[in-house]
């Protein structure tokens, strides 16, 4: 038997486990969008401004790739091990990001940071499986979601702060100091298990699918600005990209265990929810990337007021991602949410597509709300369609789907976001600035505001409308997203995906394996049961006449938990049980072993149907599961929380 102790040890030790993870779990989700706001500085001392997108799609092409990879070095050699390299390649990539002396080094460290970040968030997020039992798992969710909520508001205000009072090299140096502690507690507190899960790793598929991509976003962005678009090197990205996507959909077809599983293409909404989620991903990080370009060189604000500036849009997302999570558990129906908010996506992006130096920057605050709000009410609900809409072994791959599509949609969006806006600034520049007058290589906004007045002005009004064409592209593929919404089929909600919602995790990855994810469902709606009133209709579903005290002092006792009888309320429940002959001494009776038997069943069952429409019982794991958690819940104390 466990002694007291130790068990206060174990939990201690996970604690501070969980903070690390935590720590770790800030550091990368920070890292998409902490840059934004330090671009026109990075930009301004080292040039190559015509390559600025790929600062961030550097970031977000790595990360993407490499995460279903992770997931399954975790299952193989460990998560501790895997989260340590994860970890240590981020830091050498944030350290080396903070020391470069040009751009073509920064997007290179960039990309080796991302290699690790999209480790530190995979791998954190299974971390917690090993670490937490499932009925716990609900509410450590929640706190990843505030964590991912945090970051997306203050990341570009914290970038802009640092910018301002330090130097742009310390959104990278800041890394340091952090992921340094969360290295060590981890190594000191985390205890993996022992038991590793085998998996073919799709290593093929992985290196199609980044060489396609990165193939084809070098196409994009530098064709008709570093390159002409008939130039031998353009037209070989473009044909290397399409063969190699064309290779990643093959070995897909044949890969045991594919990345991206091509039969859930067969479902219409499974492959609506991927190409909206795509184009949500398109504008959301364009649009943070090249507003604060904007409010910095245009309108003139410090780093950290254009950060400031950038909080209603993501104050936007967080209020309708949280309120349309509440709104589909009340109404049991999705559908109307993406239609509505691709509508203001679309709305939002004609509205900045008229940005100009003379507009008021309250007035573009208020479109910002807009696309937030649009925004927050797609970006979740199509996770929830996804998964919604698929079957118990496809629910993994649906839902982690789901947060890939988003994710290779901005490293796109912003590659092209930045084509337009490098081409546009180059055409508008040599019209704005008089014969003779270069105008300035760099867009650093000290060296802007130093132009004399008559340049300054031409240089501003020339770079906000290199702008203007960035954000009327990004509306007409918000068009697009708005009319695919419409053909979203609304397939009636599970219990279990109707009753979570998608409040429950802002923006969180999910579980890449159907288990897991499922386990997570359940933990998340079981933890809100007021546990003496769940004790109550346990009783009466058994068919026994116990109380919540009575019921949970015989279910310890069922499964050989030792009990301190030491408060008063444990000690009455005990005798009642002695004294209707279900316990002697501190074991059960026959008649308190049949009884056992009884509330375990009437436990699993009210967990089953939640899970109505998985088909539980089909599934030989997932019935261990139920029967796994029925004996947890049924041993956590009632209370009146």
């Amino acid at each position: 038997m466990v002694s007291e102790a130790a068990r206060d040890e174990q939990a201690s030790s996970v604690r501070l486990t969980f903070v690390a993870l935590l720590l770790v779990l800030l550091l990368a989700s920070l890292d998409q969008t902490i840059v934004a706001t330090a671009l026109p500085t990075i930009v301004g001392e080292l040039g190559g401004i015509e390559h600025l997108s790929w600062v961030v799609t550097a970031y977000l092409l790595a990360s993407t790739v490499v995460g279903p990879i992770y997931g399954k070095l975790g299952d193989i050699y460990g998560r501790k091990i895997v989260l340590q390299t994860a970890i240590v390649i981020f830091l050498v990539g944030s350290a080396l990001c903070g020391i470069a002396q040009n751009m073509g080094e920064l997007i290179a460290f960039r990309a080796l940071q991302g290699v690790g970040g999209g480790g530190l968030i995979v791998t954190t997020i299974a971390v917690i499986g090993d670490l937490v039992p499932p009925r716990e798992r609900g509410r450590y969710q929640g706190f990843f979601g505030a964590v991912f909520g945090v970051s997306t508001v203050i990341g570009p205000l914290l970038g802009g702060f640092l910018v301002e009072h330090f130097s742009w090299r310390w959104i990278f140096y800041i890394n340091l100091p952090v992921g340094g502690v969360a290295l060590l507690v981890i190594a000191a507190a985390f205890h993996t298990r022992a038991a590793h899960l085998q998996h073919r790793i799709d290593y093929l598929g992985a290196a199609l699918l980044a060489g396609g991509l990165s193939s084809i976003i070098l196409f994009t962005s530098l064709g008709g600005t570093t390159w002409p678009w008939g130039s031998t090197r353009i037209i070989a990205l473009a044909v290397i990209g399409s063969v190699m996507l064309v290779g990643f959909v093959l070995v897909e077809r044949t890969a045991a265990e594919p990345i991206l599983p091509l039969g859930l293409f067969r479902n219409r909404v499974f492959t609506v929810t991927s190409v909206i989620g795509f184009i949500v991903g398109f504008a959301l990080f364009g649009a943070v990337t090249y507003l604060p370009l904007y409010l910095q060189i245009v309108k003139g604000y410090s780093p950290t007021s254009s950060g400031l500036l950038l909080t209603p849009m993501m104050a936007g997302v967080l209020v309708t991602s949280i309120g349309s999570g509440q709104l589909i558990t009340r109404l049991g129906r999705y559908r109307p949410f993406p239609i509505a908010g691709t509508a203001l996506m679309t709305v939002a992006m004609f509205l900045l597509a008229g940005i100009s130096v003379s507009m008021p920057v309250w007035q573009t605050a208020i479109y910002m709300l807009l696309l937030g709000l649009g925004l927050g009410m797609t970006m979740q609900v199509l996770v929830l369609a996804a998964q919604n809409s698929v079957s118990y072994e496809q629910l993994g791959v649906a839902t982690s789907g789901s947060t890939l599509f988003r994710q290779v949609g901005g490293s796109i969006g912003v590659a092209i976001f930045g084509a337009i806006f490098a081409h546009e600034l180059a055409v508008n520049l040599a019209s704005a600035f008089p014969p003779g007058t270069p105008p300035p290589t760099a867009a650093s906004p000290a060296l802007v505001d130093r132009l004399p007045a008559a340049l300054h002005s031409a240089y501003v009004s020339a770079f906000a409308a290199s702008l203007r064409p960035v954000f009327a592209a990004a509306a007409g593929v918000a068009v697009f997203a708005f009319l695919l919404s419409w053909l979203l089929k609304e397939v009636p909600l599970r219990k279990s995906v109707a009753a979570e919602g998608v409040a429950e995790s802002f923006a969180t990855p999910r579980e890449a394996e159907s288990l897991p994810e499922l386990q997570r469902i359940v933990a998340t709606l079981a933890r809100r049961d007021n546990r003496w009133r769940m004790y109550q209709q346990l009783a009466d579903r058994a068919g026994v006449d116990l109380d919540p005290a009575e019921l949970w002092l015989l279910s310890r006792l069922g499964e050989g938990t030792a009990v301190d009888l030491h408060d008063p309320l444990l000690i009455a429940a005990h005798g009642s049980l002695r004294d209707r002959g279900l316990v002697e001494n501190a074991h059960l009776a026959r008649d308190g072993k049949a009884a056992y038997t009884r509330i375990l069943e009437a436990r699993r069952q009210g967990l089953a149907e939640l899970l109505d429409g998985w088909k539980p019982e089909e599934h030989d794991e997932v019935r261990a599961m139920l029967d796994r958690l029925a004996r947890e819940y049924v041993a956590e104390p009632p209370s009146l929380a």
